[in-house]
């Protein structure tokens, strides 16, 4: 419990970050970041991977790089449906996924795992 309460945080965490480095996004405040992490969970367990099957043959004959696109949707659903979160067009979306996957990955690298402690 513990370690999805603290993964769940992290993400918040990287939303804000990130919101804070990309011109448009925008995130009001902390309740904003919380909510919208438990959406971007929601939005990436559910809808995201119907998105990659239906877009695979795209993805194959850009060579993946139509993924970011699909993260792109992703992070505009999250907006759409998180008050207080907004994107203000594609081209942020699209650098914001990107930035959001390193923001995640390197405060992830931060904490330590359950296995290690």
């Amino acid at each position: 419990m513990v370690n999805f309460l603290l993964t769940w945080a992290v993400a918040a965490a990287s939303l804000v970050i990130t919101a804070k480095l990309v011109p448009g996004l925008t995130i009001d405040g902390v309740t904003a970041a919380v909510l919208a992490a438990a959406i971007m969970g929601l939005v990436n367990a559910i809808v995201r991977p119907i998105l990659v099957l239906l877009t695979l043959p795209l993805t194959v004959l850009t060579l993946g790089l139509f993924l970011l696109v699909v993260n792109a949707i992703s992070i505009g659903l999250v907006a759409y449906f998180t008050p207080g979160f907004t994107v203000s067009g594609f081209f942020p979306a699209v650098i914001g996924s990107i930035v959001l996957a390193i923001v995640s990955s390197l405060l992830s690298k931060l904490i330590p795992s359950s296995e290690e402690a």
